[in-house]
């Protein structure tokens, strides 16, 4: 059997919904390939799962906080396999309501593994699928170090499979997956230690970020081991953790995996379509989300853009829009990609951060940046803080980089990804009316 269809999207997560959907909205006839659970990482083993046990995390401190308030409550325990079908429950329902929004659109589901055939055709089964447009949103998954004794801990994956809350646990990574993971655990019961290679948490990101968080994190009883590498794992009734440097981590019961993500193209035979790839297997694009063979394009994880949903949205969208609508040059600008990490507390940032700008702008670079116990921790007994920062550049004081760590991070900083987009100054700041007392106004009165 043979199909012919406008649009092919290869993968059923963020992207690849997004850039089917938008080019059946403008006419075009689509498919999606996507043999398992729509929705993608992000749905199913990922941003909505995880926000879903974080939120479970805020609500475990906001008991610990109510006594401080007056309130007679008491933390009693949490029944982990009700929170658990509740979430999955939730998830179920996304999987449906995707399903039932490639039927209302006219959108092919493809329920069979596909690969390449040739540049413009693939094959799912039996079946043979042509069109001029077909895009790879394949996204990625977790990635395990090939260590001896590896295969004893569980990744991201896994934690979403758990039965049950752990009571020891070994978190290695110092990304935001491993401290988003760490910071959930840690609030519902369990005993952490994070094994972290670098020697600071989220390596990338503006200095002040990961070590106001890591901070904050021992303050909650979190154990953070810098520049500790994990060279073998043991299991015998518990596990051991020997580092290269001869440590033993002795009685954990659970070792989570939080060391980065894989693109997936291993079942796709790209090379029979002559994709190229870049030297961490990722597919390789230019700024139209074009790789280097012509009607073949890539966006999501399975690329090297930033590995966030909206981002895969966005890139998918706009190019849908520019394959059967126009303009011909619309794409998505990577310039000023807000990042949300769900930890305790939250952080938030956009554009550059202080090394970057001093990077690309020299001394012409200012800082506001200010620390303080918001209110609502005046009155408890855990006093976690708010860190933030504005990074400025020019004789005009643009900002160039919003960085946040604490209470509300996460709701603050879209606005003010708006603000930096469209160019605001500081003086513009400086000239806002403020909303007191709230978090948010620190961003406005900071000085420096």
């Amino acid at each position: 059997m043979e199909k012919h269809f406008d649009l092919i999207a290869i993968g059923g997560g963020s992207g690849g919904l997004a850039v089917a959907q938008r080019a059946a909205r403008l006419g075009a006839r689509a498919a999606l390939i996507e043999p398992g659970r729509l929705g993608g990482t992000c749905v199913n083993l990922g941003c909505v799962p995880k926000k879903v046990m974080w939120c479970a995390a805020s609500l475990a401190r906001s008991i610990a906080d109510a006594s401080d308030y007056g309130f007679d409550v008491e933390l009693r325990g949490l029944d982990w396999s009700h929170l658990k079908s509740q979430r999955d429950a939730y998830v179920a329902r996304l999987n449906a309501m995707y399903a039932e929004n490639l039927v209302r659109r006219g959108i092919e589901h493809i329920t069979l593994p596909a690969r390449f055939e040739s540049p413009d055709v693939l094959r799912a089964g039996e079946t043979i699928l042509r069109a001029p447009h077909i895009v790879i949103a394949t996204g990625g998954r977790p990635y395990l170090p090939a260590i001896p004794g590896a295969e004893h801990g569980i990744d991201s994956d896994g934690f979403f499979a758990l039965e049950r809350c752990p009571q020891r646990v070994a978190v290695v990574g110092g990304g935001y997956i491993a401290v988003e993971l760490a910071g959930i655990l840690h609030a519902l019961g369990a005993q952490v230690t994070m094994i972290v290679r670098g020697a600071t948490l989220l390596r990338g990101f503006d200095d002040m970020l990961g070590a106001h968080l890591a901070e904050e994190m021992r303050g909650e009883g979190i154990e953070i081991l810098p520049s500790t590498e994990l060279g073998a794992v043991r299991r015998d009734r518990m596990l051991t953790l020997s580092t290269t440097d001869g440590r033993q981590l002795e009685g954990r019961d659970c070792l989570l995996w939080a060391t980065g993500r894989a693109a997936n193209t291993e079942t796709l035979a790209v090379a029979r379509a002559g994709v190229a790839l870049t030297a961490t297997g990722h597919v390789a694009v230019d700024e139209l989300q074009r790789t280097n063979v012509r009607g073949v394009y890539a966006v999501g994880d399975v690329t090297a853009a930033p590995a966030l949903t909206p981002v895969a949205i966005a890139a998918g969208r706009r190019l849908a829009e520019r394959l059967f609508a126009g303009p011909p040059d619309r794409r998505l600008d990577y310039e000023h990609v807000p990042t949300v990490i769900f930890s305790n507390p939250p952080v938030g940032t956009v554009g550059l951060t202080e090394a970057q700008a001093r990077e690309r702008y020299g001394d012409d670079v200012k800082m506001y940046q200010r620390r303080f116990t918001p209110l609502f921790h005046q009155l408890t007994r855990r006093k976690p803080q708010v860190s933030l920062k504005l990074v400025t550049a020019g004789a005009d004081e643009r900002v160039v980089g919003v960085h946040l760590v604490g209470l509300n991070a996460d709701e603050i900083l879209q606005g003010f990804t708006v603000a930096v987009r469209m160019g605001v100054t500081k003086s513009q700041l400086d000239d806002t009316v403020a909303i007191h007392p709230t978090v948010a106004e620190e961003l406005v009165t900071a000085r420096g």
